[in-house]
């Protein structure tokens, strides 16, 4: 990783970004040899990325001539707009994020347990303290979705908080967020931790 202050080896820290982002974006090799990059819900469940899918399609057309595929989410914090720099240089907008970025292989889950775990924890995770029906083999729709896994080979972590920067500029970004008081400013704070204080 190019930006070694930005990177996360904490697997804690990982495990919470995968819990918490909503939307992760598969990108599959399509038969022109392009990327083909699609947006989708997910879940991390014992150690690889699931996902659910219509039964034909492009993506899983791709997945099944190469297998290869990557995987991105991010959460994105605060936007630093341009009257956030002294010299009020648009070139040093700025956008705080978390991110994660997966290599490994996809297979579509042919066993059926396996499937209603992971739907049931799909659903579970997007829905949150929201009760819901679990997911049976008999759910309507059960037969015509199917589940993906993406195993990981090589996963990548880091988040974009200022690392690089001083601990003044950071306080001051810091502060400036705070006097925002938007609800991804706060968290930005949040995240940005003890260094800003």
């Amino acid at each position: 990783m190019r930006r070694a202050k930005c990177e996360i080896t904490d697997e804690r820290e990982i495990k919470r970004i995968l819990n918490t982002a909503t939307v992760g974006r598969i990108a599959t090799i399509g038969s022109d040899g392009y990327p083909y990059v699609t947006p989708v819900n997910f879940v991390f469940h014992e150690g690889a990325v699931f996902f659910h899918s219509a039964l034909a399609g492009e993506k899983l057309d791709n997945i099944a001539r190469d297998s290869r595929v990557c995987f991105e989410m991010d959460i994105p914090l605060a936007y630093l707009e341009v009257s956030f720099n002294p010299e009020k240089n648009p070139c040093r907008a700025h956008q705080f994020y978390h991110s994660v970025v997966i290599r490994g292989k996809a297979r579509i889950i042919d066993n059926g347990e396996l499937k209603t775990q992971v739907l049931n924890a799909l659903v579970g995770k997007h829905e949150g303290k929201r009760v819901f029906q679990p997911v049976t083999e008999n759910s309507s729709d059960y037969d015509r979705c199917c589940v993906v896994e993406v195993k990981p080979e090589r996963m990548t972590a880091k988040s974009d908080l200022g690392q690089g920067k001083s601990q003044e500029y950071r306080r001051l970004i810091a502060e400036r967020l705070a006097k925002r008081g938007l609800p991804v400013d706060l968290e930005t704070i949040r995240a940005m931790g003890d260094e800003t204080s």
